[in-house]
């Protein structure tokens, strides 16, 4: 009898809870790897969404690049491009000269001073020269009126003109833009300006310009109100560099990159540091982590139910 009894738990008694937490297991397992299907399901969809979007965006994009019609401009190969090459101070110094002898009647450069030539085009005693090679307005003295001094190493690149109005009166109207941040502020950079100075020729075939101005097919809508000011020896370099027209573009293209990236010498420089830096610091974490996670990886853990 009390076999029989012992039978009939085992059979069905004492198999009815472990039934009833397995099922809830189970559910529970279900549910959760459903819930996870269908957040795979949800990024698949968003990453499938998301990357049409963005073949839509890039083909539009292009599209209206090829019905433009100016003309986009080629990569040369600058010798500052390269990721961690530096300016070429050489032609920073005569691009310098061709902005002083050349741009400098039309143009600004309001954000640069004469200190900032030091240690990069020129010498301290140099720059100072530069500078008081200008006069600059200053005031008032003492009885209140304004007067012109020799310029100093604080001092920023004197305007060409008093004021826009002035600008604009000696340019038929247009307005000859500041030069401190233009191949920032010019799609293509360094490779635009080179390419629109050594860009102007005969307007073709059905396009007529306004007396004034001039055809470049660099220049957004082709007619343009600066003339070329680039012609080969225009103008003599200090160094006796042979003063050809794509000569003086580069070197001045050249230096308009420095004025708008001063920094840029400096910031490889500080990458390269780094680069050697962390990876020394990579050697050694991956040799602690190593040293000191190798017995917590290489252990064993054995479950033993107490019976």
């Amino acid at each position: 009898m009390a076999a029989t009894a012992t039978r009939v738990a085992r059979s069905g008694i004492l198999k009815l809870p472990a039934s009833g937490i397995n099922l809830q297991r189970t559910a529970k397992l279900s549910t959760l790897r459903d819930a996870v299907n269908g957040r795979k399901a949800l990024l698949a969809a968003v990453g499938v969404v998301g990357g049409s979007a963005a073949g839509l965006a890039y083909a539009l994009n292009e599209s209206v690049k090829a019905s433009d019609l100016t003309l986009h401009t080629s990569e040369f190969p600058w010798p500052h491009s390269g990721i961690f090459s530096s300016f070429d101070h050489a032609s920073i110094r005569r691009g310098y000269e061709v902005y002083k002898n050349v741009c400098a009647a039309c143009h600004s450069m309001k954000y640069i001073a004469f200190r900032n030539l030091i240690g990069v085009s020129h010498t301290e005693e140099e720059a100072k020269a530069e500078a008081e090679g200008v006069q600059i307005r200053d005031g008032p003295d003492d009885e209140g009126n304004m007067f012109e001094r020799p310029g100093k190493l604080s001092d920023y690149f004197p305007s060409p003109y008093a004021n826009d109005n002035a600008a604009r009166s000696a340019n038929n109207g247009a307005l000859p833009p500041d030069l401190s941040y233009i191949t920032s502020a010019r799609h293509g950079g360094e490779n635009y300006i080179f390419s629109l100075l050594t860009g102007y020729c005969d307007p073709p075939a059905g396009v007529t310009l306004r007396e004034g101005l001039y055809y470049n097919p660099y220049f957004v809508g082709g007619a343009i109100g600066m003339a070329q000011a680039l012609y080969n020896e225009v103008m003599e370099y200090s160094d006796g560099t042979p003063a050809t027209a794509s000569q003086m573009a580069k070197d001045v293209a050249v230096f308009l990159k420095w004025a708008s990236e001063p920094e840029h010498d400096q910031r490889k420089l500080m990458a390269l540091k780094c680069i050697m830096m962390f990876s020394l610091l990579t050697a050694i974490t991956y040799y602690i982590k190593r040293h000191k996670w190798s017995v917590l990886k290489s252990r064993k853990m054995a479950y033993k139910p107490v019976r």
